[in-house]
């Protein structure tokens, strides 16, 4: 049984919250939401060996609204930092682990979007740390996220470009650690939660505790997961341009690609909008994909 932290990462609606809401559900674990430590503060205020570098991190990470809502206790927080190096992987777990200590928690953890970039840090800095990476078919994540969002030209492009880097980052991120890196697909944990939630607690050498499917009795699941709500050409277009462009990774977790070729796929809408989306794909790249974490993060 260990007691290293526990990260939940993956795209929006690829199914993190349920996971999230199970996985808290558990008596040892306590899993907080879009903090974002890493992503915000982690290498931007200097050696944090130096009593200035340290409150100017420290008074910034607490006046972040969503650190805030963990309601850390500052003077304990500083006391328990000075017990440890100097770290800014160090002040984020002293943070988490006041907060699941206050619920009677033994293990922490956190749910953040695009974590698995950061992944080569995040288990680096806790080695009993493991993460946990949803995964969803990409054709129906698109159709549930236009659902809740405003489309724009481009945006089945930049949402393809994203949704291939973060599932070629699973990839890599299984090959290179093996035991502490999972993925779970959204599929599988609608279908059969209770099976599902049994992997993850081996994965995560927990006993599996029955309130953990019981907490998804509450969570609306996505009854989308299995079909797309656009139009038959709109579907049509979708499906054939994300095929055509992350069929690779599609194929690589499991999602049967069926490209749409010739005249089927030929509907006015895929005559007017490809290059705006082909478009997005390029300024996703040209923004996201070459970002790396900040350098010197420990």
């Amino acid at each position: 049984m260990s007691d290293g932290p526990v990260f939940i990462c993956g795209l929006a609606f690829s199914g993190k919250t349920p996971l999230r809401i199970a996985l808290s559900a558990h008596p040892r674990l306590a899993l907080t939401r879009h903090t974002a430590m890493w992503q915000r503060h982690a290498g931007r205020y200097g050696n944090l060996r130096r009593p200035g570098s340290f409150d100017h991190c420290l008074s910034a990470l607490l006046g972040d609204p969503d650190v805030a809502r963990l309601a850390p206790d500052r003077a304990s927080i500083e006391r328990e930092f000075r017990d440890g190096p100097a770290t800014y992987a160090h002040l984020f777990a002293v943070v988490h682990r006041q907060h699941a200590e206050r619920l009677g928690k033994q293990r922490w953890g956190d749910q953040m979007g695009m974590l698995e970039r950061y992944a080569d840090w995040v288990l680096r800095a806790y080695p009993a740390a493991q993460m946990i990476h949803m995964i969803r078919d990409p054709r129906i994540r698109h159709a549930a996220a236009a659902s809740a969002h405003r489309q724009t030209p481009g945006r089945l492009g930049w949402e393809t470009a994203r949704w291939r880097e973060s599932a070629a980052l699973a990839e890599r991120n299984l090959r290179r650690y093996p035991g502490r890196y999972h993925t779970v697909g959204y599929e599988a944990l609608c279908s059969d939660p209770e099976a599902t939630l049994r992997t993850v607690a081996a994965f995560l050498e927990e006993d599996f505790e029955p309130a953990m499917t019981a907490a998804l009795a509450d969570v609306t699941l996505d009854d989308r997961h299995r079909r797309m709500t656009f139009t038959p050409g709109r579907r049509r277009s979708v499906c054939w341009f994300i095929e055509r462009h992350a069929e690779a990774q599609m194929a690589a977790h499991g999602y049967a690609v069926d490209t749409v070729t010739g005249a089927a796929a030929r509907t006015p809408w895929a005559f007017t909008d490809h290059w705006c989306d082909r478009a997005g794909m390029a300024l996703w790249r040209t923004l996201h994909a070459s970002r790396v974490p900040p350098e010197g993060v420990r």
